[in-house]
């Protein structure tokens, strides 16, 4: 598929043709006239929701659904009228449906892709389906009534146990015979930027049911959030698509097997929407834009190593504690190379191609070896991706000298190349800047960040690092926000 740094670039030449003094005039009136209004309209039609969804839901059982009376239905059909007429002031007065929605009964789960925008919840407002949602969000103000009234499946982030509840009510739902409403599922699990399909997740398929698919499309071509952007405030007119595709049923095998359940209505959605899939999933597009001080390039291949660290189960489920251990094991190594066999006996699995395709990663002079401190710092980041300085401090621990605690230039350039997944860093700049006194080695030092001494820490800039990345692995899951030239830009914070 079509790397997203190019897409980012398609969408900041399309904006450079936008960006005339016309441009920001339009952008300017609209913000002033157009959007104001939209808000007001929006706002009003929740307003004008919440009573019949309040009366609707009085006195109604969470763990049981009752007959659908007249009254009933004559609010539902109210409630989609309103929520049609606040999308019609929003700008989408074209919402074209194509296919025909299956019945609860026939398709307990309708499964939607790709979810990119806020504006994908247009298919809830149309359907009324059940949709899974966190917990305290029934506690807001009116939009918990209006939340509340289409029965969704909510998931407690205080119970360590949620998932699990959640699965068992999708369950349970599911195959309650078609008493229960549809339940509506991004299987992507996060936002994307729609040239691809990412890996879905497997908790609408666990109930093995059949389901139905359904794909939204935005014919203007939404691919930024410079695009969204412009459609919020500018654009009069917008158009949106629902597509219910065939009811998918599920094999015996698939019945079995989630995740190749999954996997074939991916499948079936990719080919309708004319977009290719990948592998990478909801946890590589948080490593991909973590907030933290470490800005991953497009490139990197940490997304591929986190792929094969999920196939292989071997990401910690108590990550503090077995990265610590990992750390002590390879400093006592004291930098001895490991052969493939060496390397799975310190995971504890055994060989497989999987682990050969991540021994590969790690073998760089292609010489059947690794040094297993590297493979530690890769996991501290795919498994703490925000936390940079505990991901530096640990690599400082297993590279340092005994004597003095310092490393070298080019075990610093180790560090960062594997933290960042590249195949070549030049660190010179940022090492002479942190080596003041000329040295030859620098420390972690107290203020949480690499120094020498007391000397301050100097941010990675532009002109510090230069980047080579793999070209075998790319980043086509998320909007891409990462410097165009390639470089890392204020890896580091600085620190005093």
């Amino acid at each position: 598929h079509e790397n997203p740094r190019l897409q980012l670039n398609a969408s900041l030449t399309k904006l450079d043709k936008r960006t005339t003094t016309h441009s920001f005039f339009h952008i300017a009136l609209m913000t002033v006239t157009l959007f104001p209004i939209r808000l007001l309209i929006a706002a009003f039609m929740m307003l004008l929701a919440w009573p019949f969804a309040f009366l609707a839901s009085v006195g109604r059982s969470e763990a049981a659904v009752e007959p659908q009376c007249l009254w009933r239905r004559l609010v539902d059909i109210i409630l989609k009228i309103i929520m049609r007429v606040m999308w019609f002031a929003g700008g989408f007065h074209w919402i074209t449906v194509k296919g025909q929605r299956a019945l609860p009964a026939e398709a307990p789960i309708l499964t939607l892709a790709p979810h990119s925008s806020y504006f994908d919840a247009i298919p809830v407002t149309m359907t009324m389906a059940s949709i899974v949602m966190k917990a305290e969000s029934k506690d807001i103000p009116v939009w918990g009534t209006l939340i509340k009234y289409i029965r969704p499946v909510f998931v407690s982030r205080s119970d360590q146990n949620s998932r699990k509840k959640t699965v068992e009510e999708i369950k349970r739902r599911a195959h309650s015979g078609g008493e229960w409403p549809q339940i509506m599922i991004f299987p992507e699990g996060t936002c994307t930027n729609r040239s691809c399909l990412i890996t879905f997740k497997p908790g609408a398929f666990i109930p093995a049911v059949p389901v139905q698919p359904v794909v939204i499309r935005y014919p203007n071509k939404l691919v930024s959030l410079f695009d969204i952007l412009w459609l919020t405030l500018c654009q009069l007119h917008n158009e949106f698509v629902i597509e219910f595709l065939p009811i998918y049923t599920p094999s015996e095998e698939e019945k079995k097997n989630p995740a190749l359940f999954a996997i074939n209505v991916r499948r079936v959605m990719a080919k309708a929407l004319g977009v290719p899939i990948t592998d990478y999933s909801f946890e590589d597009c948080q490593l991909a834009m973590a907030e933290g001080q470490l800005k991953l390039p497009v490139d990197t291949c940490l997304l591929e190593f986190a792929k094969l660290v999920r196939r292989l189960g071997l990401k910690p489920k108590n990550t503090e504690k077995v990265l610590q251990e990992y750390g002590n094991r390879a400093r006592k190594l004291e930098g001895q190379k490991l052969d493939l066999d060496k390397f799975a006996n310190f995971l504890d699995v055994p060989v497989s191609d999987m682990l050969r395709d991540m021994f590969a990663l790690f073998d760089e002079h292609e010489d059947s070896c690794m040094d297993i401190r590297e493979y530690v710092i890769a996991l501290s980041v795919v498994c703490r991706p925000a936390k940079t300085l505990e991901t530096m401090k640990l690599a400082f621990k297993m590279f340092e000298a005994e004597e003095d605690g310092a490393i070298t230039e080019m075990e610093l350039a180790v560090i960062l190349k594997t933290a960042l997944g590249v195949t070549h860093l030049s660190v010179s700049h940022l090492f002479t800047a942190i080596d003041a006194e000329d040295t030859g080695k620098i420390t972690f030092g107290l203020h949480s960040g690499p120094c020498h001494h007391q000397q301050p820490t100097a941010s990675l800039s532009s002109r510090n690092l230069q980047t080579t990345a793999p070209t075998k692995t790319a980043n086509g899951i998320c909007p891409d926000f990462s410097p165009s030239d390639g470089t890392i830009d204020g890896l580091l914070k600085k620190h005093n």
